[in-house]
């Protein structure tokens, strides 16, 4: 059985190309595995909003857990629930869409909340040691332009070298891009992003 952990970090709900083709990504993943299917977890930012690491938050993880107050408490276990969904996929589906160069702010909350030394990294004498392995992950990507890695796209590389810290290094891009500059463009980018996905699971 694959365990699939889709994390929709788009805002605009279901008008997210991000979305429409992780859900077409994931009907093809699903009939793969055949008579068995998947098994879905769904973490969606629209709904669920990730909340953005502040002091106290941070804070309250170094704080005992028989002293936490019951804020504390529920800070850490939301936490802890984040991490434990990426712990036990198989299977990782990030919707990315591209807000100002970068990736959506709730989607490097979420970050903050799983890159956690001693849990899904650990610090040894020879450097960082990721501790989550074997996993598999796609990067939907919708753009409206055209971007180059490490120019105007700091969004790809950026996930990709998170995940690498955690250990995760199997990961595959599909983009569709050129979204806004037309409706060749668009039609031409979405083509491409759909042949990406053909081919991924193939």
């Amino acid at each position: 059985m694959n365990r699939v952990l889709r994390i929709d970090s788009s805002i605009t709900g279901d008008n997210s190309v991000s979305r429409q083709l992780a859900s077409e990504l994931i009907e093809r993943l699903s009939a793969k595995e055949g008579e068995e299917g998947i098994t879905l977890v769904e973490r969606d930012f629209a709904k669920q909003p990730i909340p953005h690491l502040d002091g106290e938050r941070l804070g309250a993880l170094f704080v005992a857990a028989e002293a936490r107050t019951p804020e504390q408490a529920e800070a850490v276990a939301f936490a802890d629930t984040l991490i434990e969904e990426l712990v036990d996929a198989d299977t990782v589906v990030i919707t990315l869409p591209m807000y100002n160069f970068s990736v959506p702010s709730m989607l490097k909350a979420w970050i903050d909340h799983v890159a956690r030394a001693g849990v899904t990294f650990k610090y040894t004498e020879s450097g960082v040691v990721g501790l989550l392995e074997n996993k598999k992950v796609y990067l939907v990507s919708a753009l409206g332009g055209i971007h180059e890695a490490g120019v105007t796209d700091f969004m790809r590389p950026y996930i990709k070298q998170v995940l690498g810290f955690l250990g995760i290094t199997d990961v595959e891009s599909i983009s569709a891009e050129g979204l806004n500059m037309g409706d060749e463009a668009r039609a031409e980018g979405l083509s491409k992003a759909r042949s990406e996905i053909q081919q991924a699971v193939a």
